[in-house]
């Protein structure tokens, strides 16, 4: 587990990018209160999910809609069709680590 931020660094409802050992981690605040990790790359075009909008436990693309449930990495919206990898998170004492180990099993 690598630590990436202090869990107030990230609102309820929103994202933050981070780059963990060259990989780029799209780090969610869920409105149901979780925090979630997935590739920071859209499954259908190779833009940046963190600039996307949470909506509950699901991320959604800026450029053409796709959604992504972030506990699975599945598709929830086209055009997107395949699901982008997701990894485990920790909170401990305040602080957020991610494992960039996936999941789900999907690699890119």
């Amino acid at each position: 587990m690598i630590r990436i931020c202090s869990t107030e660094d990230v609102p309820k409802g929103t994202v933050i990018s981070a780059d963990v050992d060259g990989t780029p981690i799209a780090l969610v605040h869920g409105e149901d209160g979780e925090f979630y990790a997935a590739y920071d790359e859209c499954s259908h075009a190779a833009v940046a999910l963190s600039e996307g909008e949470v909506e509950g436990c699901s991320l959604e693309c800026w450029l053409h809609g796709s959604r992504f449930d972030l506990r699975t990495g599945e598709p929830t919206g086209l055009p997107a069709t395949e699901p982008v990898p997701v990894y485990p998170v920790e909170v401990r004492d305040g602080d957020i680590y991610v494992s960039l180990t996936p999941s789900n099993g999907v690699t890119r």
